[in-house]
């Protein structure tokens, strides 16, 4: 009786050890696989490269498009939500995402606390790498989604609900949606085609985007108030930090310094020039003088929509990507005013149109030949991988704006989700933090 109760004791012993360090039990380690430092070198760099696309990319651009009294909150949003939600993704939010599956919909919690994500490599989530590199780069994917979908309500919200919002979102939304995805659920199974985040990422926040905007309402004085960026430097800075970090956060997605990964990266930035391009000539055509904020947004725009199709494609497919994306989101934002809805920092128009457009791209141009682990599309003679793909874009998007729409309504339940008008006159950077970004 004796040496049963030791060994139940030890074995609870290691599991909580496992739990608190994020440590495998030994005993149940398979045989390692090998790791290769150059791809655990790259995916860590790129792990760093997603990073800087939040912070201080996305805080900068969208800090620069609000107005001036509202620029710490913005900022203050984007650090605040990859603090929370890189908490959350060790605690929990990893083993729902990408442990092992249950029935197609959601991972188990076999992985919570990181027990059993070590540093030998897993032969799913990259077999040249550790696997903790893995979850440490997809814990950025994790945190800079929610942070997109703080565009659309930028300069109203109230913080603590910001927080619990993003907070619950990422753990009710997010994590399911990568898991049927890239984590062997149903539609993975399906042979859904998402390099590296145009449905699990964009489409996913920008649906959210758009219900934010429409539960929490229009900003006062929208439509007649003067709403102008404050700071466009600031925004162009964010622009540069957001496609230099894009380089990572598609080139990294191949899990490995090879060849594919560069071909990513080709097709990210051709994607972005010509999204810069053709919004830039559209813009200038349609309201006489091109503008720098436009030319930043065609980046943006581009850079969003090749990001699924980024790891399967070539160079030529990648420009029309783009080129597709400058004209269709800057109309999908000329044409917002016509719907009623204050997106504020047009999330909707760029990363849910974008990131629908990508989706949609990666069924028509997807070739074996770029990528043999891949599909070829409708281009390629594969009519049913675009069916694959219309059907993941239209799951993920209703999902996500329902499950919003719930985690809205719990969160108002529990804290106004608005500040009060008296606060958004007076700004959210005295109301919210008690300071001020200008003197």
């Amino acid at each position: 009786m004796e040496k049963r109760f030791a060994a139940l004791l030890g074995a609870g012993a290691g599991l909580l050890g496992s739990l608190l360090i994020g440590i495998p039990d030994a005993g149940a380690q398979a045989a390692a696989l090998k790791v290769d430092t150059g791809d655990t070198a790259w995916v860590l760099m790129s792990s760093a490269l997603v990073l800087l696309m939040l912070i201080p990319g996305l805080a900068l651009f969208y800090g620069g498009l609000v107005r001036s009294k509202n620029v710490l909150g913005t900022i203050m949003q984007s650090f605040m939500i990859m603090s929370v939600v890189s908490v959350l993704w060790i605690v929990v939010g990893y083993s729902l995402a990408f442990g092992p599956d249950h029935g197609g919909v959601i991972g188990g919690l076999e992985w919570i606390g990181l027990s059993g994500v070590g540093a030998d490599p897993h032969a799913t989530y990259g077999p040249t790498i550790p696997h903790t590199a893995f979850m440490l780069f997809q814990l950025m994917f994790a945190a800079i989604t929610p942070a997109l979908i703080a565009g659309a309500f930028a300069e109203r919200k109230r913080f603590s609900a910001m927080v619990l919002f993003a907070a619950l979102w990422s753990l009710v939304v997010y994590a399911p949606v990568a898991h049927w995805i890239w984590g062997g659920g149903w539609l993975a199974r399906m042979g859904a085609l998402d390099f590296a985040g145009g449905a699990v990422v964009h489409i996913s926040s920008g649906a959210a985007a758009l219900v934010c905007a429409i539960v929490l309402g229009k900003r006062y004085g929208y439509g007649t108030d003067y709403m102008a960026p404050h700071n466009l430097p600031m925004t162009l800075l964010g622009t540069g930090l957001l496609w230099f970090g894009w380089f990572g956060f598609n080139g990294g997605s191949a899990l490995g310094a090879n060849g594919l990964a560069v071909s990513a990266i080709l097709a990210t930035h051709l994607a972005a020039c010509m999204g810069a391009l053709v919004w830039c000539v559209v813009e200038w055509g349609h309201r006489g003088k091109p503008t720098v904020l436009g030319v930043a947004s065609g980046a943006v725009a581009g850079l969003a929509t090749v990001t699924p199709a980024a790891g399967y494609i070539g160079p030529f497919s990648a420009l029309l990507i783009g080129a597709i994306a400058g004209l269709a989101c800057y109309f999908a934002i000329v044409w917002k005013g016509r719907f009623g809805y204050d997106d504020s920092l047009d999330v909707v128009g760029i990363h849910g149109v974008g990131g629908i457009l990508g989706i949609l791209a990666t069924g028509l141009f997807a070739s074996k030949a770029i990528n043999a682990a891949g599909a070829d599309g409708l281009f390629f003679g594969n009519a049913a991988q675009f069916g694959v793909q219309l059907l993941t874009a239209v799951v993920v998007a209703v999902f996500s704006a329902a499950g919003t729409f719930v985690l809205l309504k719990l969160v108002g339940g529990m804290t106004a989700l608005r500040v009060a008008p008296e606060e958004e006159a007076t700004g959210l950077d005295l109301s919210q933090h008690n300071e001020r970004a200008y003197s």
